[in-house]
């Protein structure tokens, strides 16, 4: 993953730790105050609730712990790799479009950022600008060419 990727996990991660986690903890206590537990449904709903942010917290805490940050600054733009931004022409409608190849959670299409592992990300891997790729999405097949790969 790029640094970006990791620090924003990094971040959710200590937000998690920091303000959820004892907002949560806050909130199942002051339920229990209002009497049986079988019958409350702010108490079940904060229950619920810290379920969630724990399997998040141990879900962020793996990620972090077996990513690998990937310096994109250092990257050849001779082909296209993970963290390169690819520039596409749109063959049969001349349209033009702009991705940048990331890691699965770091993906954001309305960004322009796709994931390495999607049917475009893996189609346009190690081509050379000037390339023509096609690529089959589960929509329809699209010819591109490649106009650019930049490091951004």
């Amino acid at each position: 993953m790029t640094q970006k990727g990791y620090e924003k996990l990094r971040d959710e991660l200590e937000r998690l730790r920091k303000i959820e986690r004892p907002k949560v903890i806050q909130e199942i206590s002051e339920a229990r105050g209002h009497g049986d537990l079988s019958e409350n449904a702010e108490y079940l709903a904060a229950k619920e609730r810290q379920s969630f942010i724990e399997g998040r917290i141990k879900e962020l805490e793996a990620k972090l712990a077996d990513a690998e940050v990937i310096d994109i600054s250092q990257l050849s733009t001779d082909k296209v790799v993970f963290g390169t931004t690819v520039t596409l022409l749109d063959i049969e409608t001349k349209q033009k479009k702009r991705y940048t190849l990331l890691g699965q959670g770091e993906a954001d299409l309305k960004n322009g950022q796709i994931s390495v592992q999607s049917p475009v990300g893996k189609a346009l891997i190690g081509h050379k600008k000037g390339d023509n790729v096609v690529i089959s999405t589960p929509a329809k097949t699209i010819e591109y060419q490649i106009l650019e790969i930049a490091v951004e």
